[in-house]
């Protein structure tokens, strides 16, 4: 598609939006697609050991799998792929990436050794590398401003039911491989049940990516002019508008980057160090963890979403910034003194205010975002939201708690890396939010007008 007749489907800022029961579908089926990603990136992380066992491989090099390896073209293709979704058929890139992640999903279950897992998920990262820039842009599109928190609260809830599906599917996994050590398949011989588990949650996200190159997408908008409005929409256009703002752009980044570095540091180390520190099975674990998601998650999300729309239509432009810096100050105490509780369920207790934390930040991050950002570089600055989140969570995260349990504290001690983690990256921006939300509002200001 050129980038002449992309331009052709734009519309007015001003103009009507589509019909409520299609934008509403297009979340739906959004959604669908991002619990499908979410379990094939976070499956992972509950098959921790029989991965290890069967790899020979330690806590430093899954870390290394689980934040290098996926993060290498999920963050590096993100500027490029927001450039395409600005310029492109946005359906037709998603289903692109989702046929990608699928296939790389599946062949994670054929690793032999270390280096194929870390191809394989090379691949997972590189097709999931489309879908926030294409899903945030239509979404963009499809609801007004002040209607926009409960849509994407709604999508980004798919990260609480994708965490629950991976932990329940993951728990039967690892319940079934206490009884077969192995399943033979035609041509592909004998594989252990956590092969099977990859294989079995991969291919059927192609049918989501036959539904997307299928799907008409909303039209465009061209946003009215504005005296902070960018010149362009042009990579370089992007860059030179975040530059000439970086403090608060920086700022704000820096409070989400805590996040994913939390979210995927410790959480792909949870299950081992369940296991290690309290003697709780994988599989135990898997369940309750899945149950604790969808009780805390689900209502998490769908309260940002309805108290941001809420207080923005009650004047309080900034209320999803508002609610972000609550989700900080929650998750980051939580993260530190979870894994230090006496007993399991002390410790499951906080991480369940854990979450909520998580939940918040994650619900409110994206529509924080879209308060500060002129309409023409929409697909390039969720990218760019989603390359600093993510370099920063899967490098800084799985690898700084594989690296100190297994060259500080000792792999027994995994759970003394995890309770570091936050510590080390969290407390800073803390002391710092002040400064980060003084900057947020002059920069809303600048867009917006006063806010409230």
């Amino acid at each position: 598609m050129s980038d002449q007749s992309s331009a052709a489907g734009t519309v007015p800022a001003d103009a009507p939006y589509p019909p409520a029961v299609l934008s509403w579908g297009l979340i739906l089926l959004l959604m669908v697609t991002y619990v499908f990603s979410y379990v094939d990136r976070a499956i992972i992380g509950y098959l921790i050991e029989p991965i290890k066992a069967d790899l020979k491989i330690s806590d430093e090099q899954f870390g290394w799998i689980v934040g290098l390896a996926f993060s290498v073209f999920y963050a590096t293709m993100a500027i490029p792929l927001g450039w395409l979704v600005d310029r492109k058929r946005r359906t037709w890139v998603l289903a692109t990436g989702v046929a990608v992640w699928s296939i790389a999903t599946a062949v994670s279950g054929l690793a032999r050794n270390f280096w194929h897992l870390f191809l394989a998920r090379l691949g997972v990262g590189a097709g999931e590398a489309t879908l926030s820039p294409a899903a945030f842009s239509m979404i963009g599109d499809a609801f007004p401003e002040e209607k926009r928190a409960k849509p994407i609260a709604v999508y980004t809830m798919a990260l609480v039911v994708g965490g629950s599906i991976a932990s329940f599917v993951s728990g039967f996994a690892l319940t079934v491989s206490k009884e077969l050590s192995s399943v033979s398949l035609p041509l592909l011989g004998a594989l252990e049940p956590w092969r099977l588990t990859f294989i079995a949650v991969g291919l059927p996200g192609l049918i989501l990516a036959v539904i997307f190159f299928f799907l008409p997408e909303p039209k465009r908008r061209v946003m009215k002019s504005a005296a902070d409005q960018v010149t362009g929409s042009s990579i370089a256009d992007t860059l030179a508008f975040v530059g000439n703002r970086i403090g608060t752009y920086a700022g704000f980044i820096s409070l989400i980057c805590v996040m994913t570095i939390l979210a995927y540091g410790q959480t792909n180390f949870f299950p081992g160090a369940f296991e290690r520190l309290y003697g709780w099975d994988p599989s135990f674990y898997a369940y309750v963890n899945g149950t604790g998601i969808l009780i805390v998650g689900i209502p998490t999300y769908l309260c940002v979403g309805y108290f941001s729309d809420y207080w923005s239509q009650k004047g309080i432009k900034d209320a999803p910034f508002r609610l972000l810096m609550f989700g900080y100050l929650l998750m980051v105490p939580t993260g530190i003194f979870a894994m230090l509780m006496p007993n399991a369920w002390l410790a499951y207790g906080l991480l369940a205010l854990n979450n909520i934390g998580i939940g918040v930040i994650s619900a409110a991050g994206i529509t924080s975002l879209l308060l500060i950002t002129p309409g023409k570089i929409r697909g390039q600055m969720v990218a760019l939201y989603y390359l600093s989140i993510s370099m920063s969570g899967l490098l800084l995260g799985p690898g700084t708690v594989g690296t100190l349990s297994t060259r500080v504290f000792g792999e027994e001690n995994l759970h003394l890396a995890i309770a570091t983690l936050p510590a080390i990256y969290g407390i800073i921006p803390a002391i710092l939010l002040p400064v980060i939300r003084r900057l947020y509002l002059a920069q809303m200001e600048r867009l917006h007008g006063p806010a409230a």
